[in-house]
């Protein structure tokens, strides 16, 4: 039994299908059972729990192979993370004492960075998670290509992409959501001894100029990507109603400054851009 929290998102709901085609069975932990009906059809068990109820959790967790942590995203956290620190705190409590045999954690490129910014919610993770007494996997994923997809209207609307990564011709690493899922569950079915870091990108690195000639491609029109001020972030972000918006920009400071990024050698998704671009392209229309 592997136990899988985010089930209803992309990545965990991949992680279970990948599992249950490999014949495992699937406890999906949902914070309500209404969100659950599409996997308990599937044959999946399913556990209630809010992911800062260390009691709830302790039985969700309880007994299986694996368990499949992934921290609900907070993009306008308060100052010093509170609320991350909560559920981390009520995940490791019961991950203690829940009897799994192991755990993979779905972290970030960056986690080891020392700048404070919006992913290091994911290094306290890390940090705390750490000093279990069980095999941990921390998966380092790269930028999501489906980040992509808050660009579509406008690159629709007015052919002009706008952009906080820049410079625009730079690459980073980003990586497909079904990419991480699938190494998620392949890691959750290996056997291995203490902590280790797992660090997963796509098979190549992708800028704002490339994500922009893809869309051209798939839209059939000419589309523009244009860099976003730094001097304007903290304006924008406010008006778009965030309370704490530094840590994003320090995190978006973090990739274009190039302090952000890997530690170790890295294992290559196999998911294109464009393969994710279509995707998108077809959801939304």
């Amino acid at each position: 039994m592997f136990a899988i929290t985010g089930i209803t998102g992309q990545v965990g709901g991949v992680v279970a299908r990948t599992l249950l085609a490999a014949g495992k069975n699937i406890r999906a932990v949902v914070r309500d059972t209404t969100k659950a009906q599409t996997w308990a059809r599937q044959g999946c068990e399913v556990a209630l729990a809010k992911m800062d109820d260390p009691d709830a959790l302790r039985a969700a967790f309880a007994d299986t192979e694996g368990v499949f942590v992934l921290l609900p995203p907070n993009f306008d956290p308060s100052p010093g993370f509170p609320e991350s620190r909560h559920i981390i705190t009520a995940v490791r409590k019961a991950l203690e004492s829940a009897g799994a045999e192991r755990v993979v954690a779905l972290s970030t490129v960056g986690a080891q960075a020392t700048h404070e910014n919006l992913l290091t919610q994911l290094s306290l993770m890390e940090r705390a998670l750490g000093t279990l007494a069980l095999p941990v996997t921390f998966l380092r994923a790269a930028w999501f290509m489906e980040n992509a997809a808050w660009d579509l209207p406008s690159a629709r609307a007015t052919g002009v992409i706008v952009s906080f990564l820049q410079p625009l011709d730079q690459k980073i690493p980003m990586v497909g959501a079904t990419d991480v899922g699938r190494v998620a569950a392949e890691l959750l079915q290996e056997s291995w001894n203490g902590n280790r870091v797992v660090e997963l990108e796509g098979p190549q690195r992708i800028s704002p100029n490339d994500i922009a000639a893809r869309y051209a491609h798939l839209l059939g029109r000419a589309i523009s990507p244009t860099a976003v001020p730094r001097d304007t972030w903290e304006a924008l972000f406010r008006s778009q109603g965030m309370h704490n918006p530094m840590p994003r920009m320090r995190m978006l400071d973090g990739f274009n400054e190039g302090w952000i990024t890997f530690e170790h050698d890295t294992l290559k998704g196999r998911v294109q851009l464009q393969t994710v671009l279509r995707g998108i392209v077809a959801r939304v229309s």
